[in-house]
């Protein structure tokens, strides 16, 4: 079986505009979230969120390209943008046929979307834009890489909630193993800090107002969150052909279903997923080392992971470093398993494992070591990325520090 590897990430987050910033602010424990300033929080109980700060289209689009693009997509680009950077890709003619784009996103264009409606129904217009529906289908992210790149190979979208970007990844992974690509532009993006969209979300009444604890005894919901991350996926064959520098092996993907309920989560379903990710990558629980846990601060969430995790792991999870990057940059949605595949990547480059920040005091239904709040150095060569979505939709990935022996 073919070898997959990372050789560029990107990213723009409530932590920061590129990779850099993102792996600065993960390794001091800084938080993104803060009072929401994109629009007015008067009529909302929760009012805080971890939007991508001083953020001005202006200074990365023309007055053209602002006018085609949602924001969401315009995240996917810069994203994307710098990983290539990042891997030092050229992208030609014959590269471009051999490189694929897959992104993820829970929602796609929402702000181009609830922006026509509110002309629609409220303003009274006729007729709406008539970009309205190419800058709000889910699949205009991916669509915006493949024309800002160049790049001709196959592209699409996934969505599938919170491990949208996960299944994306997962995907990618999927079809460089297969021989269909031998580069692949992957991720996910999110950018839903709206009105009707946090609306809908406190209907839920799973949200934190504030701050996300992610398996503290005191947690009280997730935090909203925004922005994307790319990472750059190539076969080793064709890492080492062009002398890439390589951040991690990606070798291991496990995909379930709960098929239990659209809220309520089934630890069995994650269990399954992450059993399936370990066979996948050829290895035993005992060789895993870090987490990137999914942990959304929500009640439900947090003990079924942890309880997901104990099973699988047995006596050995006790050793096993597990932590919730939310609790710094939120839950992007779509984007949260592409912003935490490059936590994952980062913890294992930079060998520590990341903080879960704001937590106080432990909750007998989460016994596991969750990093509390500052990052501790480790030996990291084994690190899993977990994403358990809203209609039990689960997608786990392995990342393994780079060996070529």
């Amino acid at each position: 079986m073919k070898r997959i590897v990372v050789t560029g990430i990107g990213c723009i987050s409530s932590l920061g505009h590129n990779c850099a910033e993102f792996s600065e602010a993960l390794l001091a424990g800084q938080c993104g979230i803060a009072p929401i300033t994109l629009l007015d929080t008067s009529e909302f109980r929760v009012k805080i969120a971890a939007e991508v700060k001083d953020y001005d289209e202006r200074n990365h689009f023309s007055e053209q390209q602002i006018k085609k693009i949602d924001r969401y997509a315009q995240f996917n680009i810069l994203a994307s943008r710098e990983a290539v950077k990042d891997a030092g890709l050229e992208i030609d003619k014959k590269t471009s046929e051999r490189t694929a784009v897959v992104q993820g996103t829970g929602i796609g264009g929402q702000r181009t979307q609830e922006s026509g409606y509110r002309k629609l129904f409220t303003e009274g217009a006729k007729r709406l834009h008539p970009f309205t529906i190419p800058k709000l289908i889910p699949s205009s992210g991916a669509s915006w890489v493949s024309i800002d790149l160049g790049i001709t190979g196959p592209s699409f979208s996934t969505t599938s909630a919170c491990s949208s970007s996960s299944h994306a990844i997962g995907m990618a992974l999927l079809m460089l193993r297969s021989g269909i690509a031998d580069v692949a532009v992957t991720g996910g993006s999110e950018a839903q800090i709206t009105f009707a969209t946090l609306k809908a979300w406190e209907g839920l009444r799973v949200m934190d107002s504030t701050a996300c604890r992610p398996f503290s005894l005191q947690r009280g919901g997730m935090v909203l969150g925004e922005g994307a991350g790319t990472i750059i996926l190539e076969t080793l064959d064709h890492a080492l052909a062009r002398g890439a520098r390589i951040y991690a092996e990606l070798s291991g993907l496990g995909m379930s279903s709960d098929a239990h309920d659209m809220l309520q989560p089934d630890p069995a379903g994650a269990g399954r997923a992450i059993k399936l990710a370990l066979a996948d990558a050829g290895i035993s629980p005992e060789a895993v080392d870090y987490i990137n846990a999914h942990g959304t601060g929500t009640k439900q969430n947090d003990s079924s992971e942890s309880k997901a995790i104990n099973t699988v792991f047995g006596a050995h999870a006790k050793k096993i470093a597990v932590s919730s990057t939310k609790s710094m940059h939120g839950h992007a949605l779509g984007a949260a398993a592409a912003l935490e595949s490059i936590a994952t990547i980062i913890a294992i480059r930079e060998q520590t494992a990341l903080p879960t920040i704001n937590f106080l005091d432990k909750d007998p239904e989460c016994e596991l070591d969750f990093v509390p709040n500052s990052a501790r150095p480790m030996t990291i060569n084994t690190a899993l990325s977990n994403s358990f979505a809203f209609g039990g939709l689960n997608a786990v990935l392995v990342f393994r520090k780079f060996n070529n022996e």
